[in-house]
């Protein structure tokens, strides 16, 4: 693994909220409705993430819950779910992985199966890309997807991302054909492009 680029106590804020959309650190009783969101998204994320290859379970779940109880980020990763501020319901998930080495964050993400076209996933992501170039030592987001994943990849186009690269990296789920699209959001680029605009703030 990468050194990291965050220092020891920089962190993203636990909550984050725009309108009908909550970004939160997963917490203990969300573990039911985490893994109803898996299982009834199962399908398509199958064919895109490694981590579904086999079908959730209950207890994979709690285990999942339980690591991020273990810190802020645990494991490198700062874990959001999506929520419907006003219902409560999941929408999906969301995640900054420090693993790229100093100066860069990954965002990852997720949508329910029963909440895609609404623009969530791109909201969120919006979100979390402000939040991320807020803090010190990133100069620059990615988000990977492998180039069948077109979905993923319109998120990134959406949000005004460019595409750096497109490499060879295997494939790990059914859907890919390995060649892995690499998007990046400098903090330069960042004013002015859609990503602000939808998240609703500046970078500094």
């Amino acid at each position: 693994m990468n050194e990291p680029a965050l220092a020891p106590g920089v962190v993203l804020p636990m909550r984050i909220e725009s309108g009908d959309l909550v970004l939160r650190r997963w917490e203990p009783q969300d573990l039911q409705a985490r893994f109803e969101a898996v299982r009834a998204s199962y399908e398509p994320l199958h064919q895109w993430m490694d981590w579904t290859a086999e079908p959730p379970t209950i207890e994979q779940q709690a285990e999942f819950g339980e690591m991020q109880e273990r810190g802020w980020p645990s494991d490198g990763s700062f874990n959001f779910g999506i929520f419907d501020a006003q219902t409560g319901a999941v929408l999906g998930m969301a995640g900054v992985h420090d693993h790229l080495g100093p100066g860069a964050v990954e965002i990852g993400y997720w949508c329910h199966v029963d909440h895609t076209g609404r623009g969530v996933i791109t909201r969120a992501a919006a979100l979390l890309t402000a939040a991320s170039l807020d803090l010190a030592g990133i100069g620059w987001i990615e988000i990977h997807c492998d180039e069948a994943n077109v979905r993923s990849a319109a998120v990134a186009r959406r949000l005004g991302y460019r595409l750096d690269r497109i490499e060879l990296d295997g494939i790990e789920a059914p859907a890919e054909v390995g060649r892995g699209m690499v998007w990046i959001m400098e903090r330069a680029a960042f004013a002015g492009s859609p990503a602000e605009r939808i998240a609703g703030g500046r970078a500094g």
